[in-house]
């Protein structure tokens, strides 16, 4: 099993290799450096797939038989040598705020420096109206958190899911709701990927690790950004919501909600939200780009850090 050396995607990893073993699989993890972890370059100038392009080479050479990515490092174009065998189930896809002081995001002061490496995050904070300084932030969680500590800023903004799954939920002084910041697609959520010739493997991940949920949410926030054929660090957020409903006879049914934000050429932000079927998902996410799209969105293009 392929990984990233660094401290979040061992541990994503990890969990992923415990499920494998438990259903009588033996696991090694090999660690592959990536052009991403190699580069102190801003994520924008180094282009899409950056942690994830080594792993896919690795796994269609037949060096590691498995690959365990963070979906939302993926890009939304398929690679055609590889299968999506699992979308394991979705950590908390929120952004999280780490302050100073044990802080808000509404108690810091205007003018106080809060870094991200997400033209995401920097858009939707700045739509806030706090005044709050934001600045650019590249690193691992430990780095990017002991700028907080340190003093050289105020705040970070980071995925709770990547925090979570470090084990320093404690560090977090806010849990950010979608209605303050849509998360990228796919944040919280883990790809497992095997060559697209070895059934063997897609069956073992598939039944496994795979939840129907998580994936089909994921499905729609990810057909919403390639359909407005932004790169993964492009201001664009998107969350979906598995939600009951009712349909004409009056029966439970589970239908997908799907919220999305995009910028507009002048920075503005537009949102706007849709309810689908499951079964529909692709659909639901293509359907809410074009709603967008009409409304003004902005193409734009880079990978999110």
């Amino acid at each position: 099993m392929g990984t990233r050396g660094s401290a979040l995607a061992l541990a994503q990893t990890g969990t992923v290799a415990e499920a494998l073993r438990a259903a009588g699989a033996q696991v090694e993890i090999v660690v592959v450096k990536t052009p991403g972890d190699l580069s102190d370059a801003p994520i924008a100038q180094i282009g899409i797939g950056v942690f994830t392009s080594a792993l896919r080479d690795a796994l269609a050479a037949g060096e590691i038989d498995i690959a365990v990515h963070s979906y939302k490092d993926l890009p939304t174009a398929p690679d055609p040598r590889l299968v999506l065998a699992a979308v394991p189930q979705r950590e908390d896809p929120r952004d999280a705020l780490v302050a100073r002081d044990g802080l808000t995001l509404g108690e810091l002061l205007p003018g106080s420096t809060v870094g991200t490496g997400s033209p995401r995050r920097a858009a939707q904070l700045e739509a806030l109206g706090l005044g709050l300084n934001i600045v650019p932030l590249r690193g691992n969680v430990d780095t990017r958190i002991g700028k907080v500590r340190s003093g050289e800023l105020d705040a970070v903004v980071l995925a709770r899911a990547g925090i979570a799954r470090l084990g320093r939920v404690a560090e977090i002084t806010e849990t950010l709701e979608p209605i303050q910041m849509l998360p990228a697609p796919a944040q919280g959520a883990l790809a497992v990927e095997c060559r697209i010739d070895d059934v063997d493997a897609e069956h073992l991940i598939q039944s496994t690790l795979d939840d129907s949920a998580s994936r089909a949410a994921v499905t729609a926030e990810r057909a919403m950004l390639a359909a407005l054929e932004a790169g993964c660090s492009a201001p664009v957020g998107a969350l979906a919501d598995v939600v009951e409903d009712l349909d004409d006879e009056g029966k439970v049914v589970y239908r997908l909600s799907l919220r999305g934000v995009a910028a507009t050429p002048e920075n503005d932000l537009l949102r706007a939200s849709a309810t689908g079927d499951l079964t529909e998902a692709e659909e639901l996410g293509r359907a809410l780009a074009a709603e967008l799209l009409d409304l003004g969105a902005a193409v734009l293009s880079g990978p999110e850090a």
